[in-house]
């Protein structure tokens, strides 16, 4: 008896979600087709997120070291940074991902097509429309398509670029402006920073970073200004103007941050779902255009499933892969109740230094656990900035809760807190409590030390 469908699997959307999923479906035997609008794969993350990012924040971290060198005897002579050979190297370094995909979805059996991918219905999937139409069926249907920047709907904010634009620049831009307040845009500002741009970040409100714990708050806008970024904080964009060879940012009362070569807007991303059909299928979504789902990643529809930043859930790359894994272990490998638990997500904010955090800020804590509510605290300086002239400071916050004191928030500010983290986050999953890292012997001298010697 034939197939009923051409694919057991389609996934819409070559990023990291859609390729964990097609990976791993295609372990099990499945037979599954990729579909990705862009000529290369990995999505946001490898070619205009993640990867080019790291690349930019180890370019600054460098700088940093090297203005920290003279702190232990080094007489240190900088020529100057080649922005243009670091892109140039950077963009290899991706292109080299983008093979490895192609070649791992391969020994997988994974079919790849490339161009624009609609729903037809549940379960049939179209690429190019007109005489160019090529459709396809599946048993299983998986949205992946990712997200985009948000471009505001404002007078001349043509003359600004978002974070896809800073990873297109081949030259260093000289005095910018970022707008924004989450990650992406207290990223590129420091990064930029530290590579001698002059940098004005503008913020709506008093801080940056205003989801997460107050300390991390306070910790990182004290960072910026000493890492030489000017924080316009109240301030809300209304009009860019240009003005001879520069930018104008103007706010609210004619307020206006002048003289730019360069304005990146960071404000948001939105879900990649006005082109994909999803009424053909009666696929709904919310309000903000992302696709509900279940805790199996089900959309309403049961042959259709969403997962990563179109789902509007921990919109992080090592999610969206875990849940396509998840998703592929049930649907092909019978594992009937695999999903994903979206509690105590890990993340990392590479700012300078960075910020690392796991569970609950102590405000959420307290919203839902009232006075069972324990924190420690505790802010030093690292050993190794104890010779450099720039003293960059490091704050750890352990939220606890109940009188066994299980550890269900876990704050990081400084050097080495994007690698340290990850360890306490298995812990904390796991039930840790503040007797267990009380009773784990410490490494010594080391600032991760300082999470297990809290009083």
């Amino acid at each position: 008896m034939p197939d009923a469908h051409d694919y057991d699997l389609i996934a819409i959307g070559g990023g990291s979600g859609g390729i964990a999923t097609c990976n791993r479906a295609g372990s099990y035997g499945a037979r599954c087709l990729l579909i990705e609008k862009d000529d290369r794969l990995g999505g946001t993350c490898v070619n205009r997120g993640c990867v080019p990012k790291k690349v930019m924040w180890n370019a600054a971290s460098v700088a940093h070291l090297l203005h920290d060198a003279p702190g232990y005897g080094f007489e240190v002579q900088v020529g100057g940074f080649d922005w243009n050979a670091l892109v140039t190297k950077r963009e290899a370094y991706i292109h080299n991902i983008n093979k490895a995909y192609d070649t791992y979805l391969g020994k997988n059996g994974v079919t790849v097509e490339h161009g624009d991918a609609r729903l037809i219905d549940a379960h049939t999937v179209a690429i190019g429309h007109g005489d160019a139409e090529r459709r396809f069926s599946a048993a299983h249907i998986v949205l992946a398509p990712g997200g985009a920047p948000v471009v505001p709907d404002l007078p001349g904010a043509e003359l600004a670029i978002t974070s896809d634009g800073f990873f297109e620049l081949e030259e260093q831009p000289k005095r910018v402006a970022v707008i924004g307040a989450g990650y992406i845009a207290v990223e590129l500002a420091g990064m930029l920073a530290a590579l001698g741009s002059e940098v004005t970040l503008a913020i709506r409100h008093a801080s940056a970073l205003r989801n997460f714990d107050p300390m991390l708050q306070e910790r990182l806008m004290e960072s910026l200004e000493a890492g030489g970024v000017t924080v316009a904080t109240g301030f809300t964009a209304e009009r860019f103007e240009r003005r001879g060879d520069a930018i104008d940012l103007v706010g609210g009362e004619e307020r206006t941050l002048s003289g730019f070569d360069c304005v990146i807007l960071a404000i948001g991303r939105a879900p990649s779902t006005g082109t994909l059909g999803l009424e053909a299928a009666g696929v709904t979504v919310d309000e903000r255009g992302y696709i509900p789902v279940d805790a199996y990643q089900q959309s309403n529809v049961e042959s259709v499933f969403a997962l990563g930043d179109v789902t509007g859930q921990a919109e992080l790359t090592p999610v969206a892969i875990a849940a396509g894994r998840r998703l592929a272990d049930r649907l092909f490998d019978g594992r009937t109740d695999r999903h994903l638990d979206y509690e105590n997500i890990a993340t990392v904010v590479f700012s300078h230094p960075p910020i690392a955090t796991v569970g609950l800020s102590e405000p959420a804590a307290r919203e839902r656990f009232g006075d069972a509510v324990t924190v420690y605290e505790t802010a030093f300086t690292p050993m190794f900035n104890a010779f450099t002239e720039h003293r960059t400071k490091a704050a750890m916050k352990l939220v606890t809760v109940g009188e066994e004191q299980r550890v269900v928030g876990c704050h990081l500010f400084g050097p080495g807190a994007d690698e340290m983290l990850q360890g306490f986050a298995v812990a904390i999953r796991m039930g840790a409590t503040k007797r267990d890292l009380d009773d784990t012997v410490a490494i010594h001298p080391t600032s991760s030390e300082e999470l297990v010697t809290m009083r």
